[in-house]
């Protein structure tokens, strides 16, 4: 059995209600269910959360099975790695192969995406496939501004170095980690040494103020991606 598990906490700080939060008219999560459920390749959708509103509100979104998790597992702190072990192994009477984690914020989710993500762990049966962007410009040439106001290099061996001449640098794009339950289980870094796919960063966007909020829906709006 493959299975897709969302990590949907509530406390949200700089939005409230993020991961239920309406967005172009339906709760946020509601649009990560969707592409995983149309991509037809996950048994059972499940949706881990302390809070019992986002459970019944992602119950009508599509999601199969919810799982209530404690409050430490639910701080501003927690990793979503033992929130995801806590979720497989409360699903111990299944018989699970292939887990994926999806974000609940997540509307520029792509079925391709998802397919080729599970194309690749087929070939990489004991590494992580995680979705990474590529930095729009050199991290190499970033700028640090002190009380002052004063502008410095923050790496001080590059400033003479051309843009094009420097690496490309990728970041993490936040929409999904997939590998087996056994990888899940033993490996604890998710990123190390994992194999990326890489997503163009234009739907790699990260909400996380509502100023990102509303960037995200004008851009939905605009493409049509309802």
């Amino acid at each position: 059995m493959d299975i897709a598990i969302i990590p949907a906490r509530a406390g949200s700080k700089r939005i409230k209600n993020k991961n239920i939060k309406l967005f172009c008219g339906k709760p946020i999560i509601y649009w990560t269910i969707k592409k995983i459920k149309n991509s037809n390749l996950f048994d059972k959708i499940i949706v881990t959360s302390d809070s019992n509103k986002i459970l019944n509100i992602s119950k009508k979104c599509g999601a199969d099975i919810l799982i209530k998790r404690n409050k430490k597992l639910s701080n501003d702190f927690t990793p979503t790695h033992p929130v995801i072990n806590h979720s497989i192994l409360s699903l111990s009477n299944l018989s699970i192969n292939k887990v994926c984690c999806f974000y609940p914020c997540n509307p520029f989710l792509n079925i391709l995406d998802i397919k080729k993500a599970f194309i690749l762990q087929k070939k990489n049966k004991n590494k992580f496939i995680c979705s990474i962007s590529k930095y729009p410009h050199p991290i190499q040439r970033a700028l640090k501004v002190n009380r002052l106001k004063k502008i410095n290099f923050f790496f001080k061996t590059n400033p003479s170095i051309r843009t094009q001449d420097l690496k490309n640098l990728f970041h993490d794009a936040g929409q999904f980690y997939f590998a087996n339950k056994k990888i899940w289980l033993n490996k604890k870094d998710v990123l190390e040494n994992s194999i990326a796919l890489k997503i163009p960063s234009w739907r790699s966007i990260d909400i996380d103020t509502l100023e990102d909020w509303k960037k995200a829906e004008l851009l939905f709006k605009v493409l049509k991606l309802f």
